[in-house]
């Protein structure tokens, strides 16, 4: 039965197509499939006309034929325009080709400043060489392009100092003669930032990201726009920047903006099978003073973790990349043999290092109660943690990439009794990684370590420990369910960690895709303990908000059977 409604719908999706290419029958001799299309798009659907009004459409629709034809370099072909009666009648366009006229001479020349510019100078379309069929698309692209580049690059006297088109049908030939004077190039004059008073004018400064005097080009007001808007201090943005032909070559650049709301808040849920449904909450005071600060708070709830932080930050330098942030919060988190409440303070100084890096040297204080299960009490720990990290991520699309990749490193550490409960030395990095092959075949890497140097392991609370398994980590194995365990069989965290996924997906459509993929690794007392290996099979859909992930994986170390999980985010 749902085949059979299946085919129906089919058939009626069909029918208006097939009712419409039935009224134009458009037969070329010797086939040119370029030709036919353009007299399709020039004569368009006849779907509305009946018998007579065919007959009647027929000296028109000769004239399109012969305009579509000419437009392709075919100035001497021969038409026959005929109408089919019946139940559905037609239009019947028969061409006979001729020869093409090819080109003959082509003149093209770009004069002035702009001939410095590899932009203007690699123009080059094969289809305007000599002997090539006549094009006056190409024709017409070109010159579009070169007065699109000129607004683009600051060439605002620029003309077309000669555009000629010659054509000799009977001979079979045509000549181009194109010169394109740039005149001279315009500079970027200062910037002026609507009046107002609510915002330093040596933050804006900051933002932009050119000199006066540096030469046009509106690829660096785009940025300044993308640079203000970026900070959340402004609702509208408009940056004026446009020469004028009889000049002046300086050209100001007026901005005009328009405050933000003070405050925004938002809500999100999520769900994944290693910590259930989930549900956030954030709010921001998007300007504190003039200087640009700013404050927030943000809370996350889950079965397994709750958590709420509250942050100030202080743009420095660079305000899009670099900042001073001051951060307290609380975090409780249910792992699986034990149970922690964290409460942090600490401050991070965040800096774009160059090549994309991203630098956060940062100071914070831990303390920690916890306890694993009934058979021990609670504990309790302090640590002062001076910590760097360092991150970077490269990749062609923020919510779907086709191919990129993202490193992490972080190092912190502690002194016992300079409030600290025993010397810690903490190391961790990331590598992932993705490549697309032929549209289709995408290959996905990660490798994760993790290690831990101290005096008295006894003392590392579970948030500096390591846990391995689950949807981010060894799929086959439930969340942090790879771990030492005590004399009493609880779950303890690991001094060391290693985790890495390889997984292949094959594109079915743009949002469907078929994944299998092979996961290794664990937690560990000693790096010669034994690793863990899941493998699977799973199916992607991107979804407007990023990439659901459902996966069937297999525990080939433990006789667990296989397990679920879903997931969502980006790949990277």
């Amino acid at each position: 039965m749902l085949i059979r409604l299946f085919v129906i719908l089919l058939l009626l999706l069909w029918l208006p197509c097939a009712w419409s290419q039935v009224r134009l029958d458009i037969v070329v001799k010797p086939a040119n499939k370029a030709i036919k299309e353009n007299i399709q798009a020039y004569i368009g659907s006849l779907e509305d006309y009946d018998e007579e009004a065919l007959q009647r459409y027929r000296s028109t629709a000769l004239s399109m034929a012969r305009q579509a034809s000419e437009a392709l370099g075919y100035y001497q072909n021969s038409y026959q325009v005929t109408t089919v009666s019946g139940n559905k009648p037609k239009l019947r366009i028969e061409v006979a080709l001729a020869e093409p006229v090819r080109l003959r001479k082509v003149d093209i020349q770009v004069l002035g400043q702009a001939n410095q510019l590899p932009v203007f100078t690699e123009l080059a379309d094969e289809r305007l060489l000599p002997g090539a069929i006549l094009h006056h698309g190409a024709y017409e692209d070109l010159k579009s392009k070169l007065q699109q580049y000129a607004l683009r690059y600051g060439f605002f006297m620029a003309k077309f100092t000669q555009q000629r088109l010659d054509i000799e049908p009977e001979m079979g030939a045509a000549d181009i003669s194109l010169h394109f004077d740039s005149g001279p190039r315009y500079y970027l004059g200062a910037v002026e930032f609507s009046e107002q008073s609510w915002i330093e004018p040596q933050l804006l400064n900051r933002l932009v990201p050119f000199k006066e005097g540096d030469a046009y080009n509106s690829a660096v007001l785009a940025r300044l726009s993308q640079n203000l808007q970026a900070t959340g201090y402004f609702e509208q943005i408009r940056v004026d920047a446009v020469g004028e032909p009889d000049g002046p070559l300086l050209v100001p650049v007026r901005v005009s903006l328009q405050r933000v709301k003070p405050r925004t808040f938002g809500v999100g849920a999520g769900f994944s099978t290693d910590i259930g449904p989930r549900a956030r909450f954030n709010w921001e005071q998007h300007r504190i003073n003039r200087h640009g600060h700013k404050l927030g708070f943000e809370t996350e709830w889950s079965k397994p973790q709750q958590s709420v932080t509250g942050w100030y930050a202080i743009p420095l330098e660079a305000p899009l990349t670099d900042q001073l942030r001051f951060v307290s919060g609380y975090q409780r988190e249910e792992y699986v043999d034990a149970q922690s409440r964290r409460y942090t303070y600490g401050a991070q100084w965040h800096k774009h290092v160059g090549h994309d890096w991203q630098r956060v040297v940062g100071l914070r204080w831990d303390e920690e109660r916890y306890d694993y299960g009934r058979a021990q009490p609670e504990k309790r720990s302090q640590f002062l943690l001076p910590s760097l990290g360092f991150s970077k991520l490269k990749s062609d699309s923020a919510i779907d990439p086709s191919v990129g990749y993202r490193l992490q490193a972080d190092i912190s550490g502690a002194k016992q009794d300079f409030f600290a409960d025993a010397d810690v030395l903490h190391v961790s990095a990331l590598v992932r990684g993705l490549i697309t092959l032929a549209d289709k075949h995408r290959f996905l890497g990660r490798t994760q370590v993790g290690a831990i140097a101290t005096n008295n392991y006894a003392r590392i609370p579970p948030s500096l420990r390591f846990f391995a398994g689950g949807d981010q980590s060894v799929r086959g194995y439930d969340y942090q369910s790879l771990s030492p365990r005590d004399e009493y069989r609880n779950r303890i965290g690991g001094r060391y960690l290693f985790a890495q996924s390889v997984e292949y997906q094959y594109s079915l459509t743009d949002t469907w895709r078929i994944a299998s993929f092979v996961d290794r690794g664990n937690a560990v007392e000693n790096w010669t303990d034994a690793m863990k290996t899941g493998v699977g099979v799973g199916v992607r859909w991107v979804s407007p908000i990023g990439p659901l992930r459902l996966d069937w994986a297999h525990a080939l170390n433990d006789d667990r059977g296989w397990r679920i999980h879903f997931s969502m985010g980006p790949e990277l």
